[in-house]
């Protein structure tokens, strides 16, 4: 199937569903969809409270709790979703033993990696490895200190220029660049300003590992105008977006019905990744007092919309809910009446925490196709712009959720010459 039938069919399946996960959590005092799904709804109720997590942390299990549910109710109103579509087996994960770089020695690799963490250096590494040799420069976007092309320099003895906004990452990356006498550049420059999409050229590799939302795009418009003969790139933070909706880029994307917000763009990256109890109770917690504080200002200012306050650091949630809420209320100018009931709104907090969580769990049936949706727009644009494009996954899972791999290669022989 193209990656264009690929995004008709996700595109159906997210437009079909969007009650269930163009929402948001927290403003909601009851399930937003309890009744057009009331099948689903008795079914997020009946799991308990210490088994949401796991669920939410294995798509499998998801399917498995979620979609019987959901499919009552769709037989029950007589509507046709491609639920197929969740069901699908991705194909196999490949994971990874050994962090071996060819042109890189072991004696070599301790300063190659020295102050990466662990799963980082193991996302720079494969993505690395995951690049085709050759002779052609690479342009390094959004390169921070230029680990990643620093490490492409060295094992594939090619030029590098890397591009990055601050001015101290550029001096740190140069100076570990002249030490060990390698073939990069650092440039340092706003990857939105004329000057970073003048550095693109025909002959040229551009990579980008993790570049957030739209600088990631800014790159692919930059090549795709200019003819770029390779761009190799691994999309994050979709969310990032200078604008107040997503703005698509391919013509599928704009022919479709779905608007998607910054909220929205957030679904993907939604999984439940912390690793230990203390951690994940304290998360609970907050989240609860949060809510209890917010169940308060509602019947203070008698409205009806959530108050978002500013982050909360971990020494606060050792206190109590009371002064929890004194805290949160100065921060939003928010006088409190002279007595209220703080147990009160702590249980108000919880049953809303409760509530939440199976908003969210519910939503994540569809976060990973509708990240694949936002893949596919950037897939589909760089076809209709004259590439040739690949989709893969250059590391396992549990190294990067990120971990897709779009390869774009120029097909333009007038503007690219020959291709490799």
């Amino acid at each position: 199937m193209s990656y264009s039938e690929q995004f008709q069919r996700i595109d159906g399946l997210l437009m079909a569903s969007r009650a269930l996960w163009q929402v948001k959590a927290f403003e909601c005092i009851d399930l937003p969809w309890r009744v057009a799904f009331p099948e689903l709804a008795k079914q997020v109720w009946a799991i308990e409270d210490d088994l949401l997590d796991d669920i939410d942390a294995d798509p499998q299990q998801l399917m498995v709790h979620l979609l019987p549910a959901l499919q009552r109710d769709l037989t029950a109103t007589r509507q046709c979703w491609p639920l197929d579509m969740l069901t699908a087996k991705k194909p196999q994960q490949h994971d990874i033993d050994e962090l071996l770089v060819p042109g890189l020695s072991a004696a070599e690799q301790p300063h190659f990696s020295a102050h990466i963490k662990g799963r980082k250096w193991q996302q720079i590494v494969s993505f690395c490895n995951g690049l085709k040799h050759s002779n052609t420069e690479v342009l390094e976007w959004c390169a921070g200190k230029g680990h990643l092309g620093r490490l492409i320099a060295k094992a594939q003895h090619r030029a590098v220029t890397s591009i990055e906004w601050q001015q101290t990452l550029c001096d740190k990356g140069a100076a570990f660049a002249k030490q060990w006498q390698l073939p990069q550049r650092f440039v340092c420059a706003d990857a939105f300003s004329p000057q970073s999409g003048a550095l693109l050229k025909v002959d040229q590799q551009a990579v980008a590992l993790h570049a957030c939302g739209d600088l990631h795009v800014a790159l692919l418009q930059h090549a795709a105008n200019v003819g770029t003969k390779s761009v190799v790139i691994s999309p994050c933070c979709y969310h990032l977006i200078r604008a107040k909706t997503y703005q698509p880029l391919s013509q599928q994307a704009k022919a479709s019905q779905l608007t998607l917000s910054k909220h929205d763009l957030q679904l993907p990256l939604q999984h439940s990744t912390i690793a230990n109890d203390k951690a994940r109770s304290l998360r609970l917690q907050e989240v609860a007092w949060r809510l209890g504080f917010d169940a308060l200002q509602r019947d203070v200012t008698q409205s009806g919309c959530y108050l978002p306050i500013p982050a909360v650091k971990q020494s606060q949630l050792s206190g109590s809910f009371e002064q929890f809420c004194q805290w949160a209320a100065a921060q939003k100018q928010l006088v409190l009446p002279p007595t209220w009931s703080a147990s009160h709104y702590q249980t108000l907090g919880l049953t809303r925490q409760r509530l939440t969580r199976r908003i969210d769990l519910v939503a994540h049936l569809f976060r990973e196709h509708l990240e694949r949706w936002l893949i596919l727009d950037r897939c589909c644009f760089m076809q209709e712009s004259g590439y040739q494009v690949s989709l893969s996954e250059f590391c396992a899972p549990h190294i990067s959720p990120r971990n897709t791999l779009i390869s774009a290669t120029c097909l333009n022989s007038e503007r690219n010459g020959a291709v490799e």
